[in-house]
């Protein structure tokens, strides 16, 4: 199994900037996508940032131009660097990764234990 461990989350005021990471752990396993969900009280998840096959990367049009996600595949790592950040984007960020063990043909969705961004005004 895989397990995801995420941190940088915090309280932080409208404007400023925030980076989140996550290291995925385990053996024999590889990745074919990482990235970001958030959840809002009350609103849906959503996926807020996602790269697939260590380069494709997508993001939802509300953070387009504010934050930045990246990999270090080498450490089976993912951020999410979140500049400007606005009062609306408050929710609790959830990484995952869609993984594989290398003896498997299946491929596996997992979740970080979610990390709380707070901004406020």
């Amino acid at each position: 199994q895989v397990q995801l461990a995420e941190s940088g989350g915090g309280l932080v005021l409208a404007g400023g900037s925030l980076t989140l990471s996550c290291a995925a752990s385990g053996r024999d396993f590889s990745i074919g996508a990482m990235g970001w969900y958030r959840q809002a009280p009350g609103q849906q998840r959503e996926l807020v940032a996602s790269m697939t096959h260590g380069s494709i990367t997508n993001y939802v049009d509300s953070v387009k131009g504010r934050f930045t996600i990246s990999t270090d595949n080498a450490k089976n790592m993912v951020f999410l660097q979140m500049n400007s950040l606005k009062p609306e984007d408050t929710a609790v960020y959830y990484c995952y990764t869609e993984a594989r063990r290398s003896s498997s043909y299946f491929s596996t969705t997992y979740w970080g234990q979610g990390t709380q961004v707070t901004v406020s005004s």
